[in-house]
């Protein structure tokens, strides 16, 4: 549900305010100058504000700079309802901390477009700190490079645009959830973080024990992003992540881990990265082998299609299988990547592919 904090001295004002922003889909919390929005402020997660500049107690900039001095832990935006509409007043306000200013009086057309643009910087705005945040925690722990986790997010793309081109996929295949599976295919390993540098950094072949132990990054990396999909339970983002960490080991016949699911329950957008990180793994060079050729690695998993992989996302992976070589052309690991590579200790997704075979 998208929220709004309405801060308006005028009842009247704050009431046609209100209805506005209910009309257009908002849960709305309201106040009746700055210093109780600041109060709701403190205690609701709302972060889209539409803020009169006139109000006793605590006016609107006021109440921008102090917002902007504030140490709440996410971003507010703040649109100034205003009827000062002179250059240098509008300069103020937004030199005071407003994103956005509507004059009064408002049309409502407007206010709610202006709201919903506001509400679509701040998703965008969560949603690349979120991701990045992740990352960085996952590459603190795992020292594959960002090569990799481009080539993968853009195999990713490419695989889901050439479903969306297939009448079944149309409805669910959409824009958004071709850039939202770009966007959190890189977290997919974010449960490494949790694994043992005992088992995480073991430079030899695993044990069975260890191996079971580093199968647990599905369910870590799922317990990592399921906390914040409670707090955020709106965040599709988040509940895409959350599969994809948990299911991108699944397999399509059922043998796959950590829940043994098949077909059609192993959410979409896993079963597309289990395809483009295979591949990459199978095609970069390791410590522990020379990368495969495409032909190698497209027939390998040709081979396992319907067995580890989904048939129509191999069908999919055959039919742009020219702009997979060339984004690995385009994303090569440099030389010095590569040395350095060499003098690491061998990460848990290298070391599978090690003792259980390419595509364990």
């Amino acid at each position: 549900m998208k929220q709004a904090l309405v801060i308006d001295d005028d009842s009247l004002a704050r009431l046609a305010i209100q209805n506005t922003l209910l009309e257009g889909g908002y849960e709305v919390l309201t106040a009746g100058n700055g210093q109780e929005g600041l109060e709701l402020l403190s205690q609701n997660q709302v972060q889209l504000v539409i803020c009169d500049w006139e109000m006793p107690v605590m006016n609107g900039i006021e109440f921008c700079k102090a917002v902007r001095n504030s140490n709440l832990n996410r971003y507010i935006y703040v649109i100034m309802l205003t009827s000062n509409n002179q250059s240098e007043d509008i300069i103020s306000g937004l030199h005071a901390g407003a994103d956005d200013y509507v004059t009064k009086p408002f049309h409502p057309g407007e206010l709610l477009m202006r709201a919903n643009v506001g509400q679509r910087i701040i998703g965008l705005e969560s949603r690349e700190m979120t991701i990045f945040a992740l990352a960085k925690l996952a590459e603190s722990r795992d020292p594959e490079t960002g090569a990799h986790l481009e080539r993968v997010r853009s195999y990713c793309r490419v695989l889901a645009l050439q479903l969306q081109k297939q009448p079944r996929y149309q409805n669910q295949v959409d824009d958004n959830f071709i850039n939202l599976v770009y966007e959190t295919s890189p977290l997919h390993d974010i449960g490494k973080v949790a694994i043992p540098d005992s088992v995480l950094l073991k430079p030899g072949r695993l044990t069975d024990s260890e191996y079971e132990l580093m199968k647990t990054h599905t369910l870590k990396g799922a317990e990592t992003l399921a906390a914040a999909v409670k707090q955020f339970p709106n965040a599709r983002f988040l509940q895409m992540a959350h599969d994809i960490a948990l299911h991108h080991h699944e397999r399509f016949d059922g043998d796959g881990y950590p829940y043994g699911l098949a077909g059609e329950a192993i959410p979409l957008e896993s079963r597309i990265v289990a395809v483009a990180d295979v591949y990459d793994a199978l095609t970069s060079k390791r410590v522990y082998k020379e990368s495969y050729s495409h032909e190698m690695a497209a027939e390998i998993i040709q081979n396992e299609s319907g067995s580890h992989f989904d048939p129509e996302i191999v069908a999919a992976f055959l039919e742009v299988e020219d702009e997979f070589i060339e984004i690995r052309k385009n994303n090569a690991d440099c030389e010095n990547e590569e040395e350095e590579a060499r003098k690491r200790c061998v990460t848990a997704e290298k070391r599978l592919l090690l003792s259980h075979g390419a595509l364990a």
